[in-house]
């Protein structure tokens, strides 16, 4: 089952443009446990590459189950809300750090997980004004 948001939403950087949506998955293992995850697409506008930054539930990784808001993810300690464009933006950043290339043709996946403690620590940072 998949439950997708309304729409892709954009992200203007610079002169790029950068279209995202987020969607919640359930995924069956083999044990016939069900597993839930969200995911977080985003793609640049006019080009055919896609990243997919999946945080899928499990021990101490808490996405949306019923009981969390739709896009939420957390550790228990620390959440992101991945409807929230400056999350997007951070988590976008990760992903071009780590060497997703948008003009690549090819979806590439990655754990949400591996991203989140820099990007939790990078919203949750004192703003200086």
């Amino acid at each position: 089952m998949v439950r997708s948001s309304k729409k892709a939403r954009r992200l203007v950087i610079d002169d790029a443009t950068f279209l995202w949506s987020v969607r919640h998955q359930h995924h069956v293992e083999q044990d016939q446990r069900q597993l839930c995850r969200e995911v977080l697409g985003i793609g640049l506008l006019g080009a055919v590459g896609r990243v997919r930054i999946v945080f899928e539930g499990g021990a101490g990784r808490l996405v949306p189950d019923g009981l969390l808001h739709s896009g939420g993810v957390g550790t228990g300690g620390s959440w992101l809300n991945l409807h929230e464009p400056g999350t997007v933006r951070a988590l976008l950043d990760e992903a071009l750090a780590n060497g997703w290339d948008p003009d690549d043709p090819s979806i590439k996946q990655i754990d949400g997980w591996l991203l989140f403690d820099a990007v939790s620590a990078r919203r949750n940072a004192p703003q200086s004004v």
